[in-house]
């Protein structure tokens, strides 16, 4: 199960994880490092692909960042903001301030060295897990994950 945590987007609305994501799967890429980035924009055009081929899917960016007071908050979000004129980035990019060994330690992550990646259900239920960057083998594996998972009033939609 992916553990309940909160943030909030780049936008300004709150989320708790995985109470108020907004899809029945919903794909979530962990990212520690702002070096990371890199990695997780080889992600976003499969994934933005995926998200309209299969219309029960979301995604999200969770940049994972140590619990810090309000003020530094403020600043590393509008950091992010200011460098994301995307709207549709901004309202996908939660940011988690949160003990990050107690989350990694939950979803069993062994270091903070690579993104990671989890395909959840509104419940929270991890149907798939990844990491690092894209790669036409991960890609594959998580689209059969998807594929196979659709319900079944859509799978004809996710075929097309």
């Amino acid at each position: 199960m992916f553990p309940a945590v909160s943030g909030s987007n780049l936008a300004g609305r709150k989320f708790t994880i995985p109470a108020d994501l907004e899809k029945e799967r919903n794909l979530l890429i962990v990212a520690f490092k702002e070096r990371q980035q890199d990695d997780v924009d080889t992600w976003m055009p499969p994934v933005k692909h995926l998200a309209q081929k299969y219309s029960d899917l979301a995604y999200y960016e969770l940049p994972t960042i140590t619990n810090l007071n309000p003020l530094f908050r403020w600043w590393i979000d509008n950091g992010m903001r200011s460098g994301i004129p995307d709207r549709a980035a901004r309202a996908t990019t939660i940011t988690l301030y949160l003990d990050k060994q107690a989350f990694k330690q939950a979803l069993n992550l062994p270091d903070e060295e690579r993104i990671y990646l989890f395909v959840v259900t509104a419940a929270g239920e991890i149907l798939w897990r990844g990491e690092g960057p894209w790669s036409q083998d991960k890609a594959a594996e998580l689209e059969a994950l998807l594929l196979q998972t659709a319900p079944a009033s859509k799978q004809g939609t996710a075929e097309k």
